[in-house]
């Protein structure tokens, strides 16, 4: 039986999602709670997309299969009773043989927070702190720059290797409540670093060291990615994933 499970998690304290040898994963802590459901068998899991380490997730989902016979219910409540803390499945449902987590995403949503006013300690790891004033309507006005199909390549890590690197975005904004600039990122799907190199160079526009008019100039690769700056992992934020 396959199942789709929605979680959330806090990433602080792991070493991304994918998981790795001897290194605190949330891939790695899922399949070694569905080892234990799953009669002690390997049990692989596909998720919507991996997270950068420190970046946290409201609205992860993720597929597997199962052996046993078991209810939504105590499905839901056996993970998380395997699972640490700062892993939490929100829940569980039942899907055909033939669905996938990654390949039938149709959008997701991303959000990152940035705190403009007083540092806050207790918020360090949840909420990037600048603690310093932007220029938020140049930043309104660039990130709109975003929307629409665009190739993104100078906004990947060079890590990254792929054919193409056109993607959709369907909304991109920005609101601000109480010092507190929150992003919000909808599209069909977004690749490693993209958000957060977005991000950080909407911070330098609204700071003065870039024009508003850079962010078209990186979408048309009329200057280098030197212009790209990468925003820290603790503000962003996976909060929804969308299938058909």
């Amino acid at each position: 039986m396959r199942y789709l499970i929605k979680f959330s998690y806090d990433g602080t304290n792991f070493y991304g999602y994918q998981k790795q040898p001897e290194k605190r994963t949330i891939e790695g802590e899922l399949e070694k709670a569905l080892y234990s459901i799953n009669n002690h068998k390997d049990t692989r899991i596909f998720s919507s997309g991996r997270t950068d380490r420190g970046v946290h997730a409201l609205g992860q989902m993720a597929h597997f299969d199962l052996d046993v016979n078991i209810t939504l219910y105590k499905l839901k409540c056996a993970l998380n009773s395997l699972l640490p803390k700062d892993i939490h499945v929100i829940e569980a449902k039942i899907v055909d043989d033939d669905f996938h987590a990654r390949y039938m995403v149709t959008r997701k949503t991303y959000k990152y927070y940035l705190n403009m006013g007083e540092y806050n300690p207790l918020m360090r790891t949840c909420i990037y702190q600048y603690n310093k004033k932007l220029d938020i309507d140049k930043m309104k006005n660039a990130i709109r720059t975003f929307i629409g199909t665009h190739d993104f390549k100078l906004f990947v890590s060079k890590e990254v290797v792929k054919d193409n690197y056109i993607r959709t975005i369907y909304d991109a904004k920005i609101e601000i409540e109480n010092n507190i600039v929150v992003f919000t990122f909808v599209g069909n799907g977004f690749m490693k670093y993209q958000i957060r190199n977005m991000v950080g160079t909407l911070i330098k526009i609204g700071k003065d060291k870039l024009p508003v008019e850079m962010i078209e100039k990186l979408l048309k690769k009329e200057v280098s990615d030197k212009y790209v700056y990468t925003a820290k992992p603790e503000g962003l934020y996976l909060v929804d994933v969308s299938y058909k």
